[in-house]
């Protein structure tokens, strides 16, 4: 099977065109880096089935960061039977830049000119032809949004592909050119593959080049004595950078024929410039964002959406007792679009297990220990988890539309000027986000990251922005909240402990930034992609991405440990049936249970105040974890309980039943939200950190969750009239300790810059 491999430029519609040619469920965004592993796929519109690598977005072949470091080494090791290489038609100079690098090594290589639809709409016309004719390779008009000329593009790649081609170089300097002709010559005796491309990287200074064939260097080194360029001096790096632009645009100028443009396109990129000039204001723009973040938690998780005050009681008694009560709206308004969906899943699912258990006691009897596993121990379990699926869904589909359209990239550009106060890049902005969707692609998407310092404390903070696993448990605790202390909004809440562990996050940046990950915020150049629709296809293939992810775990890890965590509640350390109490998890539950006394959820609580203890352990492996726990105990705890109300109904026994107060229960969600993060995620992070950083990086979790949670903990018991007599106390020690540590960092800081001076 042939391999085409596709490159090109960050945003120039590369992973829409991957998507589209294979079917791919790869994750399309609006940003650089969203891509960071090579993806594979199956192009099968030929007359064989053609292998796609979808290889990082990258500037150049040049190793500054991880993912060009990912895309030279596949080209130049893997030996791909064609490179297709996509460029922006509306930013063609910038993008040929990397073309002229890939024309040097010994590959076919197609330019796929994309975005032609904006072309088009611009006005404007391309001359393939002489694209063609200048760069010696075959060159083909696409739209990958549209699907436009698609299949003429694999056509012609699978043409080339089947043609040997020799590297060729658009240097012309001749000083250079005899340079380069000696080291292939050396290369070429070195038996050397692509002798072109590593002549040339060799005399950039290249890293990887120099540490591989330092013999050479001296014929560079030689040079460099004969070389006085009047602007550039011996750099030959920015020289070589120099050659190239001057080639893009002594021979390229001419490809882009511009129209005149008339009034209404005129009038377009006005309103545009003006939209950027209020979303990325310095003060507006992050309010804004703020807002848009708070509507989408309303639209997602609140009761009352829409409240209809007067027309709503004269209008409800008429559908009371209804399948539509509840469904749609509760006291007070209509139901949230995510709300709507939840409840609805939720009645699906109580009436499977209301089933399941009728059909199970007619049949083996009223309390018959298999019925108890089936619906309390597997069914009950798993519909705790899939019945948050639907809020999930919507929640992303928000996410989805705001990177589709371009918003996260001004996003992005607003965070760069608070981030870097703090020691970081925007560019770090973007896996922290992407950690809202899950914390595994968001710590690999760190190694667009080129200072090592940088990464480590990226890495340690992107699980505290939650990601879809922990929203069960804000979603049902929240709930259980609500309904027990008669608080007025779920959302609320979930939107606060959002902002809680944004917070968090900046917080530890900044402490890392000032002491053991010291260092300068690398630049950050980010081109703000075009305005445009969201693309349907690909919010479909984001969520159901999204929805076969959660499916697999659930039907996998969390029904393993549903089943294991209803044995071990049901069964003494004899082996034999027993009460809960008298259970193997009753027991271990209680020997952890003061660990968590400062945060709220330890010894303080009753007879079963250990489930939450047993429920935060058991989060470690999943965090879906923590509701389906809730979920298997609740059956016990309550007699006759049958996985009614799915989630938020756990909660509310879990609550009542341990005598948890409303501080302790929000504290419960910091900590889930803070702590160590799921085995799939740990794994990522010591993949993705450096040999010895890793067991440092847990210590981190462990201390920010213990510390986070119980200061929230004190702050919050400081509005409970029975508690404010030790929980200012508390409070004030806290403080004063973060006063302190922000004292030795500054002294760090000056010691360390004396001891650098």
């Amino acid at each position: 099977m042939k391999r085409f491999a596709l490159a090109g430029n960050p945003n120039c519609g590369k992973t829409t065109l991957f998507n589209n040619l294979t079917g791919s469920t790869a994750h399309v965004g609006n940003w650089p880096g969203v891509t960071v592993e090579k993806k594979d796929g199956v192009y099968k519109k030929l007359e064989e089935q053609i292998s796609i690598v979808d290889l990082p977005g990258i500037y150049s072949l040049s190793p500054y960061t991880s993912e060009e470091v990912v895309s030279r080494n596949y080209i130049l090791d893997e030996k791909p039977d064609c490179v297709i290489n996509i460029i922006d038609a509306t930013n063609l100079e910038r993008n040929l830049y990397l073309t002229t690098q890939l024309l040097e090594i010994d590959v076919p290589v197609v330019v796929a000119v994309n975005m032609m639809d904006l072309l088009d709409k611009a006005g404007d016309q391309l001359n393939e032809k002489l694209l063609e004719e200048k760069l010696g390779v075959p060159v083909v008009k696409i739209s990958a949004l549209e699907e436009e000329n698609l299949k003429t593009l694999m056509e012609r790649a699978y043409e080339a592909s089947k043609k040997e081609r020799k590297g060729q170089s658009v240097l012309k300097n001749k000083d250079l050119h005899h340079l380069v002709g000696d080291l292939v010559i050396a290369f070429k005796g070195k038996k050397v593959d692509n002798p072109l491309f590593h002549a040339i990287k060799l005399i950039e200074n290249d890293e990887i080049e120099v540490k591989m064939h330092e013999d050479l260097l001296p014929m560079v080194t030689e040079f460099k004595k004969t070389i006085h360029d009047q602007t550039f001096g011996d750099d030959i790096e920015a020289i070589i950078a120099d050659e190239r632009y001057n080639y893009i645009s002594d021979n390229f100028k001419n490809a882009i024929i511009h129209s005149e443009l008339n009034e209404e396109v005129k009038v377009k990129e006005n309103k545009s410039d003006k939209i950027d000039k209020v979303l990325t204001h310095k003060v507006f723009g992050l309010l804004i964002f703020a807002a848009i973040l708070f509507l989408v938690f309303h639209l997602t998780f609140s009761e009352n959406f829409l409240f209809l005050g007067g027309l709503f009681k004269d209008v409800a008694p008429s559908f009371e007792g209804s399948i539509y009560e509840g469904l749609f709206w509760t006291d007070g308004g209509i139901n949230s679009p995510g709300v709507i969906l939840f409840n609805f899943f939720d009645m699906s699912f109580s009436g499977i297990i209301d089933a399941v258990s009728g059909a199970m006691s007619s049949g083996l009897g009223e309390g018959h220990w298999l019925t108890g596993f089936i619906c309390d121990g597997v069914l009950s379990g798993l519909f705790a988890i899939l019945g948050f699926l639907p809020q999930i869904l919507v929640l992303f589909l928000f996410f989805s539309i705001m990177e589709d359209t371009g918003y996260m990239a001004r996003v992005a550009f607003i965070l760069d000027r608070i981030f870097r106060k703090f020691g970081l890049s925007g560019r770090a902005f973007i896996p922290m986000i992407m950690g809202f969707g899950c914390s595994v692609p968001a710590m690999v998407n760190t190694r667009t990251l080129a200072d090592e310092h940088e990464k480590v404390a990226t890495i340690r903070v992107i699980p505290f922005f939650s990601c879809g696993a922990k929203l069960p448990i804000l979603i049902a605790i929240a709930g259980g909240v609500c309904e027990v202390f008669n608080f007025p909004s779920v959302d609320l809440i979930t939107y606060s402990m959002y902002v809680v562990g944004v917070a968090t996050a900046i917080i530890s940046v900044l402490i890392m930034r000032h002491s053991t990950q010291r260092g300068e915020a690398a630049p950050f150049i980010m081109e703000l992609p075009q305005y445009h629709l969201p693309q349907f296809k690909s919010l479909m293939i984001h969520l159901w991405d999204k929805a076969k992810h959660f499916v697999k775990k659930a039907f996998t890890i969390i029904l393993a440990s549903t089943i294991v965590i209803w044995f071990l509640s049901n069964f003494g350390w004899d082996w034999k049936m027993a009460e809960m109490e008298d259970s193997i998890l009753a027991s271990i539950g209680k020997f952890i249970q003061p660990l968590f006394t400062p945060l709220g959820f330890g010894s303080q609580l009753s007879a079963f105040g250990w489930v939450f203890a047993v429920a935060a352990i058991t989060g470690l492996i999943a965090k879906e974890n923590v509701i389906a726990t809730f979920s298997v105990l609740a059956a016990v705890i309550v007699s006759g309980f049958e996985g009614t109300e799915e989630g938020v109904a756990e909660a509310v026994i879990m609550i009542q039943n341990t005598g948890i107060t409303w501080p302790g229960a929000i504290a419960f969600i910091a900590f889930n939200m803070l702590t160590i993060p799921c085995f799939a995620a740990c794994a990522t992070a010591k993949a993705e950190l450096q040999k010895g950083t890793f067991k440092w990086t847990i210590l981190f979790w462990i201390v920010a969750s213990f510390i986070g949670a119980s200061f929230i903990y004190c702050f919050l018991s400081m509005f409970s009239v029975d508690t404010l007599a030790w929980a200012i106390p508390v409070t004030v020690v806290f403080i004063a300790l973060g006063v302190l540590t922000v004292f030795y960092l500054r002294y760090y800081e000056r010691k360390q810059d004396a001891k650098h001076a």
